[in-house]
């Protein structure tokens, strides 16, 4: 699929397409997608979005919601890094 085609099946909230200069600016890191960009680009592209999201930099949503404490994010930090080791 092209950057352009991409670009067209994405929807933002408002139901229009984002635009492929938007899209070639989150593939250079010159701009950070919100949620619902980083969702549909995920159902566009058929990946997880909690892939995506941490791919992004980003915490996935329900995450945040949950209150992600410092303390907490370090255990799973600390297991995710045991996990990945393997």
């Amino acid at each position: 699929m092209s950057q352009k085609e991409l670009a067209e099946k994405t929807k933002r909230e408002d139901g229009e397409p984002i635009s492929p200069q938007f899209l070639n600016d989150i593939e250079r890191d010159r701009r950070r997608p919100g949620t619902f960009i980083l969702n549909a680009l995920a159902e566009q592209l058929k990946l997880n979005a909690d892939e995506l999201h941490l791919i992004a930099g980003q915490l996935p949503p329900d995450v945040v919601e949950r209150g992600a404490d410092a303390e907490r994010m370090k255990r799973v930090m600390e297991a995710f890094r045991r996990a990945y080791k393997r």
